[in-house]
């Protein structure tokens, strides 16, 4: 097993996700994720995820019956979180800190996060001093780690973390396929991680499956490497950059915590050939793509858009739902994409600059109507 040179509490560097746990209808299946838990700690693992919001709340008090009242405390850490919904003012958040605690069966959380910053969210957390109110709780050790997880783009990262140097570690979504992409920007915001050399926990390695259930194309260039199995290669990936401390699964049952822990007890990061593989299967999901942006950005840049509209990021994430069919995308573009200023695809007044600048020649006007059709028609802005 791998030594967490991070945070040496930290065994290995896999994490159990717990937002997707075994389920048998609405309640949580007591019996496998037992069984799960019992597997991974036995492995020598012991990081486990969860936020109140993860299945209605139903996560947090899992693993009080399934790990909290069934293990001594050294045999765990837990990693929770303040959420947004979960406060409205400065008061609110160590009552619901306390509660986190009783639900989770615990005298402490080992490792606690600001939940899904982003552009937006952060000026609700700096005007109720969410991070100050919990790193006063970290100095009364109720809090051992203090950090966030993080959905924007690279300089709104770079921002935080300039403002509050007390943060200790980033959770970031990253993977091979939103590395390079130009809404998601995986590839940037782990470089701002590096720039303060900041730990970092990988969440969504595998793209909620989408990187597990590839389509024929990639599954074979994958299959072919003879290198173990696709979620293997997608976590070995993500877990292989240098300031990775832990890589979160979200795992539904025991036979992906098995092969997650293949992976893991001896893990070797991708090697050259792997990587190539991995390349080639990026290019095959570029040849998915129904919009020929290039990301030159010439349309926001140049043309001066009246309506502020983030063309070619909603283009991005057009190719990026149009390929992996991915529910996140919805989230992207509604918070991440049209967040702040920023316009619709809809409040387009087709005015054509974005056109005139264009160097691939897009009928812009009209693929945003694709935009529409995609991410606000059934949608929270209908």
């Amino acid at each position: 097993m791998k030594e967490n040179s991070f945070f040496p509490e930290i065994k290995g560097n896999f994490g159990f996700g717990c937002m997707r746990l075994p389920m048998d209808g609405d309640k949580v299946n007591y019996d496998e994720f037992t069984k799960m838990a019992d597997a991974f700690i036995d492995a020598g693992f012991n990081y486990f995820d969860t936020a109140h919001l993860y299945i209605n709340g139903l996560s947090e008090i899992a693993i009080s019956e399934c790990v909290s009242k069934r293990y001594s405390r050294e045999k765990f850490l837990i990693a929770d979180k303040l959420s947004d919904p979960c406060f409205n003012s400065t008061e609110d958040i160590r009552p619901f800190f306390e509660n986190q605690l009783k639900w989770l069966n615990v005298d402490y959380i080992d490792f606690y996060l600001m939940h899904a910053q982003d552009k937006n969210n952060y000026q609700k957390y700096k005007k109720f001093k969410a991070y100050e109110t919990c790193y006063k709780l970290k100095e009364e050790g109720l809090i051992k780690h203090l950090g966030i997880s993080f959905h924007d783009k690279a300089e709104v990262l770079d921002m935080i973390l300039k403002e509050h140097p007390e943060v200790e570690f980033v959770q970031i979504q990253f993977n091979y396929a939103d590395y390079d992409d130009e809404a998601l920007e995986g590839g940037k915001v782990y470089d701002i991680c590096e720039k303060y050399n900041m730990p970092v926990i990988v969440m969504e390695p595998v793209k909620g499956g989408s990187l597990v259930n590839l389509p024929p194309e990639c599954h074979k260039i994958l299959k072919d490497l003879r290198s173990g199995s696709n979620a293997s290669i997608a976590l070995r990936y993500a877990a292989g950059f240098p300031n990775m401390a832990v890589t979160l699964s979200g795992m539904s049952d025991l036979a992906q915590m098995e092969d997650n822990l293949k992976t893991f007890t001896d893990f070797k990061p991708l090697n050259e050939k792997e990587n190539e593989a991995v390349k080639e299967v990026c290019r095959v999901f570029k040849s998915f793509n129904l919009i020929p942006c290039t990301g030159c950005r010439y349309c926001i840049e140049e043309s001066k858009c009246p309506k502020k509209i983030a063309i070619p990021d909603m283009f991005a994430n057009v190719n990026n739902f149009e390929t992996f069919k991915n529910p996140n995308s919805h989230y992207i573009y509604s918070v991440v994409i049209c967040g702040g200023d920023a316009g619709k695809a809809s409040d387009c007044i087709k005015c054509g600059k974005c056109e005139k600048v264009c160097p691939q020649h897009l009928e812009i006007r009209k693929l945003l109507e694709k935009v529409v059709d995609t991410f606000e028609t059934n949608s929270i802005f209908k």
